[in-house]
């Protein structure tokens, strides 16, 4: 059984649990992930490792509350157990020879590029992040990010906190600047990670995309999570996350990843009930 250390509530929809997980620890690298269960019939839930503690033996995942399996986790509380909680899985990221990078994190996705960021900023490169959320309610890690970060530009969609607008409208100016990038990293929805794509590639800035589709065994078998990058199947779980974001079929991902919203949203809607009976 993997306890929880810690539990903190960063915004309202988004946790952070601190899990007990020595073996995972040992070998976590930034960029993997971990798939997890709440309880024994509980739904698998991918996650990317956040940070890790190597002297203390812990992961740390952040998560966003949107379905019935994330309740069931964030139901959970410090000292309780997961069930299952198995990684390092998928490849990490290749982060090595870069000199000037941009991070480009967008809502929860910012969980997973704030590692990648820390990571690159302890080699010695020259870190730039831009990260963006709705509104001022739904910002996270913002010091972790300036922590690690040469330059840092926090967008929101209302403007109540930073600049208003959008990531990509900060990425172009970065670059129009003079800015030159070996990489822009951008992690967040399908639907930023596109524009950020469609950014970049008028000025031929190579760019890297973490791919979160629905993953089931985590090993390449079931082929929940296949993607077509350049043309070719790939599957998340084993031949990424990340991929060159020039060669992702973004249209596909996105239209695959609506077709469940439905189910999820019944699956919801019970585990609401559930939850509340529990409660009562």
């Amino acid at each position: 059984m993997y306890r929880i250390v810690e539990k903190t509530s960063l915004n309202p929809t988004v946790t952070k649990m601190v899990v007990e997980a020595p073996l995972v620890a040992r070998k976590a690298l930034p960029g993997q992930f971990v798939i997890l269960r709440a309880g024994e019939d509980s739904e698998r839930i991918p996650l990317t490792v956040a940070d890790y503690d190597r002297a203390g033996g812990t992961v740390t995942v952040i998560f966003q509350v949107v379905g019935a399996g994330t309740m069931e986790l964030n139901a959970l509380k410090e000292g309780e157990s997961l069930h299952d909680f198995v990684g390092p899985l998928g490849r990490a990221s290749e982060l090595d020879g870069l000199k000037k990078v941009c991070v480009v994190g967008g809502g929860v996705g910012c969980a997973i590029a704030l590692p990648v960021a820390k990571a690159l900023h302890e080699k010695g490169t020259e870190v730039h992040s831009v990260v963006g959320f709705r509104n001022q309610d739904l910002v996270i890690l913002e010091d972790e990010f300036k922590a690690c970060s040469d330059k840092f530009v926090l967008m929101s969609d209302d403007g109540s906190r930073g600049r208003k607008g959008l990531v990509t409208a900060a990425l172009e100016e970065l670059i129009q600047s003079g800015e030159q990038y070996d990489e822009v990293i951008a992690i967040g929805p399908l639907v930023m990670m596109k524009f950020v794509v469609a950014v970049t590639k008028k000025y031929n800035v190579k760019t890297v995309v973490s791919m979160n589709p629905i993953m089931i065994d985590g090993t390449g078998m079931c082929g929940g999570c296949r993607l077509t990058v350049g043309g070719k199947t790939k599957f998340a779980c084993v031949d990424g996350p990340e991929f060159d974001g020039f060669e992702v079929d973004f249209d596909e991902a996105i239209h695959r990843g609506a077709m469940y919203k439905d189910f999820e949203g019944h699956a919801r809607e019970a585990a609401c009930h559930l939850l509340n009976q529990e409660v009562r």
